[in-house]
């Protein structure tokens, strides 16, 4: 395991606000081709984190479930969509959609998702390491760091990087 991710959620929880302090400043810097560095960080945080050994992110935390994703679930599911809604999904504050309770309903003790194929946008997005959304929402970039390790893991090198 790589030293960056050995205790990295205790870490990452030390480090809180000093991360975003970083993703605050890195949203300013994004003109100077910052963005360009996330793809290759992403490819190198995944190829030494397992999605299923860790879940944090449907153990913890709701995707929005889009219009899109709820006509697409309630079918695989064979549900009418106010069923779906009305068994699964509540409105937050913003009135999106999210889900009653976490651990997410779709979370199997072996950490798959049974939706998988069909899981929400923001699912199959998360944790944006890969993409502009990694700085377009600096708030949330730093507390993921405290969810997903490829988050936390990506903010200490491009702290590195940018020494």
């Amino acid at each position: 395991m790589n030293h960056l991710l050995e205790n990295w959620e205790q870490k990452a929880k030390d480090k809180q606000k000093d991360n975003k302090y970083f993703v605050q400043k890195l949203q300013s810097k994004r003109g100077k081709g910052v963005e360009k560095l996330l793809p290759e960080l992403h490819e190198e945080a995944f190829s030494q984190i397992d999605c299923l050994q860790c879940a944090g992110c449907c153990k913890t935390i709701s995707p929005r479930f889009k219009a899109p994703d709820i006509k697409r679930i309630s079918k695989y599911l064979g549900l009418k969509e106010s069923v779906f809604i009305d068994t699964y999904l509540r409105l937050d504050k913003d009135e999106d959609y999210v889900v009653k309770r976490t651990p997410c309903p779709f979370l199997g003790t072996d950490n798959y998702c049974s939706i998988y194929e069909v899981r929400p946008g923001d699912c199959e997005n998360y944790p944006y390491t890969d993409s502009y959304d990694f700085f377009k929402r600096p708030n949330i970039t730093y507390e993921n760091s405290t969810i997903c390790p490829a988050v936390y893991y990506i903010l200490e090198r491009l702290k590195t990087i940018m020494k």
